[in-house]
Parts: structure tokens; C-alpha cells; sequence
């Protein structure tokens, strides 16, 4: 007895239709074939279903029987075990006391792998490939690169980067003829790697969301928009006041200065600005809290911590840049003074969070 047996090794059948996997006879092969060609006519399992239906017609001199098997949607391992339980099925189901030998029909090289999981349970008489003949002609590659480029997502990301690359020759020259200075044609680089860099990292969805985000909060008043901004400004003007003072400190010294005296440097010019930002953050997530109804005393904690951070790391930087101020003493009452600013801070307003709870807290539990 000859089974032709058709594999879908990614389950597009089961998948995309409400057949049960496998499917054995050749009238429900049919149907199955009928019902993908449906829900998606592109397919290239619907051609494996309908080969198979037209082997068990042709074949005539033996017993035939055409069944369906199907994997899972990722192809892998498990899909080949899945495969070989449905074959397993299959061969239980005929009832028939002849030697069952097996055509394997598929449409490329992915289901061939499963193969060696086929041959496992039945003898292989062979392999059918099936391979539509308009994909083998100039008419079936132009459909391709149609269909492709018609994908507003495919086209973005193909055709932008070409258009780039062809842009820089022609901005070269007229930036040449223009007298530019040479940058210019670094500048359009840049823009390109810019922009395959996001489009590689994801970045647009992170952008919309950013943008969207700045909308909802221009058009509802939040004040964590403003805030955001000023704290933004502090950060850039830190991170250069502390650049600068690690250059002070380096031609004061008169020489390179080892890692731990540059990073101590750098904290100590940028702490004050860092520490600014960060409170300045922190008070406009609060008041937008407090402006929507979901405010806690324990969010008071936040500017409260970040200027305790602050202290602890001046005090530190500064014993190790060997200050005249900081000395020992300086560097102990920076620590405690850090430590005991946390904890009170967290103490008052969990005591206040206690005695003093929100309206609608209040009103829950005398409920």
C-alpha cells in the first residue's frame, strides 16, 4: 500500500482553517485543500494538498491512501515531533494488512527536513517537490517585488535607505559647487546610519510613544512635561560643568589624573546640577500626582532621597579630590547627614501617610 503523505511542517492548515490535523482520505484532503486556498490563496500548501489529491488519482496499479500531516507555526524540533506523532495516526488508521510505504510531498526545503522523522516510522519510496511554475518566470519575480514594495512598512524600510545612498553622490557635488565645507557629505552618512540604527533597534515605536506622550501632556496640562525639560537642561548643564572641572582639576595637578581622582571630579562638578534635575523631576511627578488623585505622602520621599544622594556623593568626591574642606570629619557628617536625611524623610511621611490618608482611602474603610 502506497500513503502519499503531504507535509505542512508550520500548520498553515491547522492554522489558518478549522480542520483537525492529520487529515486522511482523499475527500477531506480535498476539502482541506479547498478550505486553505480559501483563507489564504497564496499559499504554497494549498499546491502540496491539491499534488497529493492528483497522485492517489493517478496511481492505480496499488492501493493508495493521501493523508495530511502538519508540525507547528515555529518549524522546529517540536514541530518535527508533532509530525511524527500525526504519522504515527495516520498508519494506525489503515486498516490494512499490506507493507505501507510512503510518498513524501512537500514544497521546499524546510518540510524536507522532517524526512528523517518520516522514515523513522515508514519506508520512503520517494520525494515530491511541488514548485509552482509561475515562480520560476520573469512574470512571478515582478509580482514579488510588486507585492513587496505595495507593504508601507517594506517600502519604508528599502526604498529610504536607497534613496539616501543615491542622494549622497549628487549632495557631495553640489555641495562642492555650493563652496560647503566637505562635513556635508559625513552629515547625510550620519543620517543614514541614524536612521538604519532605528529602524534595526525598533526605535519608531519608542519614538511614537515619546511623541505621543508630549501631545497628551501639552494638551492636559501635566506639569512633568515643563519640569521634564528644565531637569533635561540641568542634566547637559552638569554633565559640562563636570567635564570642566575635571580639565580644572587635571591643570591644576599638573598631569594625567588616575580614574578614581577623574571620576571624583566629574561627580563633584556635576552632583549640585544632577541633584537640581533630579528634585526638579521629582516635584512635577508629584504635583501631576496630586493633580490627577493618585497622590501618596510617600511620594515626598523622592527630592528628599535625591539631595541626600547628592550630599553623600559631594562628601566623597571631595575626600577623595583632597579638598581643603573635606577632610574626615567633613566626610563622616556627609555620610551621616546623607543616611539620617533618608531615613527621617521616610519615617515623617510614613507617619503622615498613617495619620493623615487620602480622602477616598478613608472613605473605603468606613465603608
Amino acid at each position: 500500500m502506497l500513503l502519499v503523505l503531504c507535509v505542512d511542517l508550520d500548520d498553515d492548515l491547522g492554522r489558518k482553517t478549522a480542520h483537525e490535523t492529520p487529515v486522511i482520505g482523499r475527500a477531506a484532503v480535498e476539502e482541506a485543500a479547498v478550505d486553505l486556498a480559501t483563507a489564504d490563496p497564496e499559499d504554497s500548501d494549498v499546491n502540496v494538498c491539491f499534488e497529493g489529491c492528483h497522485l492517489h488519482d493517478r496511481i492505480t496499479d496499488e492501493t493508495v491512501e493521501v493523508a495530511v500531516v502538519t508540525g507547528t507555526e515555529r518549524g522546529d524540533v517540536a514541530a518535527n515531533r508533532k509530525v511524527g506523532d500525526e504519522v504515527d495516526t495516520v498508519l494506525a488508521s489503515l486498516a490494512t494488512g499490506e507493507d505501507v510505504r510512503a510518498l513524501v510531498v512537500t514544497d521546499g526545503a524546510q518540510d524536507e527536513s522532517v524526512i528523517p522523522v518520516i522514515r523513522s516510522r515508514v519506508p520512503i519510496d520517494g520525494v515530491r517537490r511541488v514548485v509552482v511554475r509561475q515562480a520560476q518566470d520573469l512574470e512571478s519575480m515582478y509580482y514579488t517585488f510588486k507585492q513587496v514594495l505595495s507593504d508601507p512598512e517594506t517600502r519604508g524600510t528599502i526604498l529610504v535607505p536607497l534613496g539616501i545612498l543615491l542622494l549622497i553622490y549628487p549632495v557631495a557635488i553640489l555641495a562642492e559647487q555650493l563652496g560647503l565645507p566637505g562635513s556635508t557629505l559625513g552629515l547625510v552618512s550620519g543620517l543614514l546610519g541614524l536612521y538604519v540604527l532605528a529602524r534595526g533597534l525598533a526605535m519608531e515605536q519608542v519614538i511614537d510613544r515619546v511623541v505621543e506622550r508630549t501631545r497628551t501632556g501639552l494638551f492636559t496640562g501635566r506639569v512633568t512635561l515643563v519640569t521634564s525639560v528644565v531637569a533635561a537642561a540641568l542634566l547637559v548643564v552638569g554633565g559640562v560643568t563636570g567635564v570642566e572641572t575635571v580639565e580644572t582639576i587635571r591643570t591644576t595637578a599638573g598631569g594625567q589624573l588616575g580614574p578614581g581622582r577623574t571620576v571624583s571630579a566629574l561627580v563633584s562638578g556635576a552632583v549640585e546640577w544632577f541633584a537640581a534635575a533630579g528634585v526638579i523631576a521629582s516635584l512635577g511627578r508629584i504635583t501631576d500626582e496630586y493633580m490627577a488623585g493618585g497622590f501618596r505622602w510617600r511620594y515626598l520621599n523622592a527630592p528628599f532621597y535625591v539631595i541626600a544622594i547628592a550630599v553623600v556623593l559631594h562628601g566623597v568626591s571631595a575626600f577623595f579630590l583632597d579638598l581643603s574642606f573635606a577632610d574626615l570629619p567633613y566626610l563622616a557628617a556627609a555620610l551621616a547627614g546623607g543616611t539620617l536625611l533618608g531615613v527621617f524623610s521616610t519615617l515623617v511621611f510614613a507617619v503622615a501617610e498613617q495619620r493623615f490618608p487620602r480622602r477616598r482611602e478613608s472613605e473605603s474603610k468606613a465603608a
